[in-house]
């Protein structure tokens, strides 16, 4: 059996039989022979078909999803008819109240906005907010686009007990970014964390880490940071790293003076400090050594 649900309204097909009036027919639930039994007008706002209550619809397939032959197992088709029309699947609560909503349409409701062409997970705002039980955008995914840029709305993305990731193939650039929202769901990235695009070679080699940063124009402008997967490098303002930390610049700050009590003090190997007379570098544990600043 093929369910056909047209702009809202549910067409069902069925062997058994109409005289007068759509009906359905089925066996009791308590397995004894059952009378067929009429659809009634829905009680909702608008109306429609209502199927008896406690019944269901059982839809079953055998055939493909294939383009040339007409996508024969789609059981349920939902079509608009208009171009604004916005077939959906609806949940409403005990008092017949709309809180969730499956949506697929072309056009906005306002003939000013730009086409939405896409299908959107909605639920309904808080009922004591501004726009109390509305039905909302959380999620949507568009049609018609090669690569489908995913939206979420007012909506806050929890991982539980899991992993979120960012995953590509090879010579894949990925990226996270963090992005300008303008009018139109148009995004310009400021910063994006990336693995890049270089070839995994062996010896760990390969997919290098970056922090970008991106003009107003949302133009990448350099990477500030950058470790190297092989070595773990650090460049800071380079991505070719030769050491542990390789800084392109023409100067390092230490904000915050400090005085070791004695040679002697406490400290690690490598431990830089200053104060208004010397320069400190610890040269092994808990041993220090210093030069005197001089004016010129």
């Amino acid at each position: 059996m093929k369910l056909h649900i047209i702009a809202g309204t549910l067409l069902v097909g069925l062997v058994a039989g109409i005289a007068g009036g759509i009906v359905y027919a089925s066996e009791s639930r308590d397995g004894g022979g059952g009378a067929a039994a009429p659809f009634v007008e829905s009680p909702l706002p608008g109306g429609g078909l209502q199927v008896p209550h406690n019944e269901r619809f059982h839809l079953s397939t055998d055939q493909k999803w294939v383009y040339s032959e007409g996508h024969l197992s789609d059981l349920i088709r939902l079509q608009w008819t208009e171009d604004r029309a916005k077939p959906a699947l609806a949940w409403a609560d005990e008092k017949g109240m709309d809180k969730a909503a499956i949506v697929a349409h072309a056009k906005a409701n306002d003939p000013n906005q730009a086409d939405h062409n896409h299908i959107s997970i909605e639920t309904t705002m808080s009922p004591d907010g501004e726009q109390a039980n509305q039905l909302f955008t959380r999620f949507e995914i568009p049609f018609d686009q090669d690569v489908a840029d995913i939206r979420t709305h007012s909506s806050n993305f929890n991982v539980v007990d899991g992993i979120l990731r960012v995953a590509g193939s090879e010579g894949v650039t990925r990226d996270f970014q963090f992005a300008k929202t303008e009018k139109g769901n148009v995004t310009t990235p400021r910063w994006a964390i990336r693995s890049d695009a270089t070839e995994e070679s062996g010896a760990d080699a390969g997919s290098n880490f970056h922090i970008v940063r991106y003009s107003d124009a949302g133009e990448a402008l350099d990477t500030p940071l950058f470790i190297a997967r092989d070595a773990g490098n650090v460049g800071i303002g380079n991505t070719d790293p030769a050491s542990k930390l390789d800084v392109d610049g023409d100067s390092i700050r230490i904000r915050r003076a400090k005085t070791p009590a004695s040679s002697s003090a406490e400290g690690k190997v490598g431990e830089l400090a200053w104060d208004n007379g010397y320069l400190y570098i610890c040269v092994a544990e808990n041993t220090w050594k210093r030069a005197a600043l001089e004016s010129w």
